[in-house]
């Protein structure tokens, strides 16, 4: 299968956004992963005084993720569908957080940031150029900054890649048939096979010159299928060393 790329995920997106949020109840631990990974940002006096990019937003669930972890901090939620951001505003929200329609690779020329941190939820396998978007969040972060994504990404072993398979093929492609999404979870099977896995994306990241790089499993039935990625932008400052 071919994957959806560019303006045909984005459309994809825009479909199945009505019904996305019940899907993702479907997925025991799916919020509470997200909450967990937002937490791994571990920034400071509740964010105070910090702005934050959510890359990648959807709906706002890793939005909600962010803000809980970070209440007090300024955030800015961008993605490319139009549909799942409209489901993401019909949401409450404070006034310091706002969202923005942009893909992964127009944030840097929107004249957006500098961000202290960026949180970036199931993205990166589904951008064309990964290394061109994580070059982006590098120009996108202030030095020292820290980058956290939470990914499918599997482990390695065969026992993880058969069981992705198990759950696809069970539960999530026929889920998303009847909504009349089934091309855009063909996609999410595959584009997770395709994907790097949990070593090769660490390695990834530290080519592209992020520092400090850590991996850390999900708990629950997605133990080596989603990763939490922790890393830095560069050395730490002489203020971040300080926190």
């Amino acid at each position: 299968m071919s994957l959806l790329r560019d303006h045909d995920l984005a459309r994809a997106f825009d479909h199945a956004s009505h019904t996305y949020d019940g899907l993702t109840l479907l997925n025991p631990g799916h919020r509470r992963a997200l909450q967990r990974s937002a937490r791994r940002l571990r920034l400071p006096r509740d964010g105070a005084g910090l702005h934050v990019l959510d890359l990648g937003c959807g709906t706002g669930a890793s939005t909600r993720a962010l803000l809980g972890a970070a209440p007090r901090a300024r955030i800015t939620a961008v993605d490319a569908s139009a549909g799942m951001l409209r489901r993401a505003l019909a949401k409450p929200w404070p006034t310091h957080v706002r969202f923005l329609h942009l893909t992964a690779e127009e944030v840097t020329a929107s004249g957006e940031g500098p961000f202290d941190a960026v949180f970036a939820a199931y993205l990166f396998r589904n951008v064309t150029d990964p290394d061109a978007v994580l070059e982006s969040v590098r120009t996108l972060l202030r030095p020292g900054g820290r980058l956290v994504a939470h990914e499918y990404s599997l482990s390695g072993s065969r026992a993880h890649r058969a069981l992705w398979t198990a759950v696809c093929r069970s539960v999530v492609v026929p889920a998303g048939t009847l909504t009349g999404d089934r091309l855009l979870y063909r996609h999410l099977w595959h584009s997770v096979r395709a994907f790097d896995t949990a070593p090769a994306f660490a390695e990834r990241l530290t080519r592209a010159g992020f520092t400090g790089v850590r991996v850390a499993p999900v708990a629950g039935w997605q133990t080596g299928i989603v990763h939490t990625f922790l890393a830095r932008n560069g050395s730490r400052t002489a203020q971040e060393r300080a926190r």
